[in-house]
């Protein structure tokens, strides 16, 4: 694949990276229902296999197991290590209650245990998961993020789920390498302030859930969210339910359309017109087994006409 460089970075990534949330498995309270750890190295072997060379994850997928079980499949890989991007902010307690902290003790210990699990000695990324309520205790986590980059420990230090505010505030204190917002065809609210501010100001742009956490795949029926598991935290989203559900399926039925004039996936598709988009560098497509990689990797030299892209848009 061809490669981008991330913001003001020196990483050079493939428009698409594996996206580890779901291999965290089902869990804990955002977990993706059951999942196997040999499903998982796979997927993530298939992934580095097609050319993929990043993979995002944090350390609260799973309650570590993500970061784990990443560290796990690269051990065994005899080709070029990915970069390794992760996260910090979402904490949880002995009885894996989830809290939010970004104290700078917090983001310390976090950052070895982050460490400790992937099995390396820098994290290539590491990035704020969530902003604090409070700003001041957002920019404190902040600066200790940017004191684990000059010790070494984290090569590149970025933001996600951040509005524009705060984004300028951290940006004052050490410079932003890159933002990472929800950015599909339905949550398009990043247009809006967020990304031409990081084109103006070179941040980087890592989007997640490009195929709406599975709603714009093209595979998803209403039998099949009826049937999801209790611990799939879509059965508690409002984009699973109505009366969003009919608008979502029907945009995913004009993907598949879209698809079939290149012979291609709505999964695809949809990553693609993520990808269009001149502020965004890369798209996290998460996967949970090798089937699910093939079937979205090619979105990375998919190119969409402009009366595609402007009819996708206008709906």
């Amino acid at each position: 694949m061809k490669t981008r460089v991330l913001g003001n970075s020196d990483l050079h990534i493939t428009p698409i990276g594996f996206g580890a949330w779901a291999i965290g498995g089902g869990d804990w309270q955002f977990g993706w229902g059951d999942q196997d750890d040999r499903d998982s190295i796979a997927a993530i072997h298939r992934a580095l296999e097609l050319g993929i060379n990043w993979i995002d994850t944090a350390a609260v997928y799973g309650f570590g197991r993500s970061e784990e079980v990443v560290a796990r499949a690269l051990a065994d890989w005899p080709g070029l290590k990915p970069y390794l991007f992760t996260k910090c902010g979402m904490v949880w307690d002995e009885d894996r209650k989830i809290d939010y902290s970004l104290h700078a003790t917090s983001v310390r210990r976090e950052c070895e245990n982050s460490l400790r699990r992937l099995k390396v000695d820098s994290i290539d990324l590491y990035q704020v998961h969530w902003p604090a309520d409070d700003l001041a205790e957002t920019e404190e986590g902040w600066r200790e993020l940017a004191k684990l980059q000059s010790e070494g420990k984290v090569r590149w230090i970025g933001v996600s789920n951040v509005n524009l505010d705060e984004l300028q505030a951290v940006q004052h204190i050490a410079p932003v390498t890159s933002l990472q917002p929800p950015y599909s065809l339905i949550r398009r609210v990043a247009e809006i302030e967020m990304l031409p501010y990081c084109e103006s100001q070179n941040i980087g742009v890592i989007s997640y859930s490009p195929m709406a956490s599975g709603l714009l795949t093209g595979a998803m029926s209403r039998d099949r969210i009826a049937g999801l598991p209790l611990n799939d935290w879509r059965t508690r989203s409002p984009e699973f339910q109505e009366p969003k559900l009919s608008r979502n399926l029907a945009i995913a039925q004009r993907l598949r359309a879209v698809g079939q004039n290149h012979g291609r996936s709505a999964a695809e598709v949809a990553i693609a017109w993520v990808l269009s988009h001149h502020a965004i560098t890369g798209a996290i497509v998460g996967a949970r087994n090798p089937k699910q990689v093939e079937g979205i990797v090619g979105a990375a030299d998919l190119k969409l006409a402009a009366i595609e892209v402007e009819e996708l848009q206008a709906i």
